[in-house]
């Protein structure tokens, strides 16, 4: 479960585009945090994804991806033309394949290393939708999620979202702003689509006589979307952005993928995974729902920056700031996996996490006001960076983070419990934390 937004002026505060998303997957679901550069290919090779391979292309951009860890492809991420695209699962009536197919993720990092544009991205990514099929299984440790997709894909002069059904696709051009979650939101409108769209929902009884097509309306399943609250999340982030026309920037782009909603926050409190910053909480309905990473880009047509955290929890991480260049990323550690590593920057911000969700309301609070005093210093930095500066600022904001990290952490375990989860939440994250082999003090 995730969510996916984007404001373009007149919406933004500088005239620019600020595209933001948050990854929710399994709450051991380490998300990798990384670089590639763009790369050129001898003619007949071939590109293995997640479960099937395709011909690879003879030049790759560079790219900056949030990726699931065993999966090659990605759930976000940006290239250096400034393309940048986020994708969300929804359910739909037709027919899941489960094998000999792109993933959604798959689908998104193809088009990131292959396109110079958003529009070529949307080509792209429906393209390929034609050429091989969509789905495969989806979840980490639970096979059983499997998926079609949506997305939004901007660049700094445009942005689109395109929503699939199988094989079948529309796209509709963002004029001002756009959130999107776990379900269709195309309606009526919308300016490109596949060409058996409509005959297709016609044919199979979705479309009845004398109603106007929606595409929503006709492919959508009821109970998946349902179930994923999706509708509560996308009404909220709407109404989050639309509310602060003339005024959106960074800032606001994160306390958008911070929201936990009105008043006081108790991750135990809820049984459905409508919060946007999301927190695993039961097996049920909310064991895909941690946000396990988030990404902000900032577009402007002659200057890119992007705000990654890296980690989990958008609520107590630090986005940190990153360019295209040389050395884009500095070390992060170990590249992250289902189980625990100290020495990863994912992991090592995770045992803050968990030791925060053991009295959340209490907790949360406690180095707040450092990360914002933090967080504002690395924006008051970045917009002056160029080359070098750039890559000093990012290798300072992720060494900062770092020991922030492992400061609030020893803060937060001396910290006494005032407010106990509920049982089985607790049992939850005790059963997760055991399977990660996360030991607290």
């Amino acid at each position: 479960m995730c969510d996916t937004f984007i404001a373009l002026p007149p919406f933004t505060a500088d005239g620019s585009l600020i595209f933001g998303k948050n990854s929710d997957r399994e709450p051991n679901e380490a998300q990798v945090l990384e670089y590639h550069p763009a790369r050129e290919y001898r003619k007949d090779r071939t590109l293995h994804c997640t479960y099937r391979e395709v011909p690879q292309a003879r030049e790759t951009r560079a790219v900056l991806l949030c990726r699931p860890f065993w999966m090659w492809g990605a759930e976000m991420g940006a290239n250096e033309k400034g393309v940048v695209i986020g994708n969300e699962a929804v359910w739909t009536r037709m027919p899941i394949r489960k094998e000999g197919v792109l993933t959604g993720m798959d689908l998104l990092r193809i088009a990131l290393e292959r396109s110079s544009s958003a529009q070529q991205a949307l080509e792209t990514v429906v393209q390929h939708l034609s050429d091989y099929g969509q789905g495969g299984l989806c979840g980490y440790e639970d096979k059983r999620i499997s998926y079609h997709n949506s997305y939004i894909i901007a660049d700094p002069n445009e942005a689109w979202v395109l929503e699939t059904a199988g094989p079948l696709w529309a796209a509709l051009k963002i004029k001002e702003m756009y959130s999107i979650s776990n379900g269709l939101t195309i309606g009526e409108e919308f300016d490109k689509a596949h060409p058996e769209l409509i005959a297709t929902a016609r044919n199979r009884g979705w479309l009845k006589k004398g109603r106007s097509f929606h595409f929503a309306r006709c492919y959508s399943d009821y109970l998946y979307t349902t179930f994923s609250a999706s509708r509560t999340r996308r009404e909220r982030s709407f109404k989050r952005v639309a509310g602060m026309k003339g005024t959106v920037d960074v800032t606001a782009a994160f306390k958008v993928l911070r929201d936990h909603g009105e008043g006081e926050y108790r991750p135990d409190s809820h049984l459905l995974g409508n919060r946007l910053c999301a927190h695993a909480g039961n097996r049920v309905f909310r064991n895909a729902t941690q946000t396990v990473g988030s990404l902000v880009a900032h577009l402007k047509p002659d200057f890119q920056t992007y705000w990654a955290t890296g980690t989990s929890a958008p609520c107590i991480s630090i986005f940190k700031p990153i360019w295209f260049g040389n050395a884009t990323l500095p070390d992060l550690g170990p590249a992250p996996t289902g189980s625990f590593d100290s020495g990863s920057v994912w992991w090592h911000h995770e045992k803050l996490h968990r030791t925060v969700l053991q009295d959340f309301p209490t907790r949360a609070r406690t180095f707040q006001e450092a990360r914002d005093g933090l967080e504002k210093e690395l924006l008051t930095k970045a917009p002056k960076g160029t080359g070098k500066e750039c890559t000093e600022l990012t290798a300072e904001a992720f060494k900062k983070a770092w020991e922030k990290t492992t400061e609030w952490t020893d803060l937060v375990q001396e910290s006494p419990v005032k407010t106990r989860p509920g049982f089985f939440y607790n049992r939850y994250w005790k059963r997760q934390n055991r399977k990660a082999g996360i030991v607290f003090q």
